[in-house]
């Protein structure tokens, strides 16, 4: 095991940064952005379909997205928006740390 990697003022603010940001997105407005359906939402959250299906249902069975869900949401839109822009390395880099290949 190796020790911890101090950080520096450089990474302290990226982490006030991102601590910082009010980062969201609702389910309904992603949905009506791009073309996905609800199994995309919820593979994007980490969600179960029937949470998703939640998401967009009314009445008793309609369920609140929680903020950890509107985050996952923003930052996939960034993503899908910035798609050509970002560097495939880092896009490698950000999918090694997930555990995707």
């Amino acid at each position: 095991m190796t020790n911890p990697r101090p950080l520096q003022a450089r990474e302290q603010n990226l982490i006030d940064l991102y601590s910082h940001c009010q980062l969201g997105m609702t389910p309904k407005n992603f949905y009506a952005k791009w073309d996905v359906n609800h199994e995309a939402i919820a593979r994007i959250c980490s969600r179960s379909l029937s949470t998703v299906r939640r998401w967009f249902s009314k009445g008793r069975n309609y369920r609140s997205p929680m903020p950890s869900d509107l985050r996952h949401l923003a930052l996939m839109d960034f993503l899908l928006e910035h798609f050509e822009e970002i560097p495939e390395e880092f896009l490698k880099i950000l999918c090694s740390l997930t555990g995707h290949k």
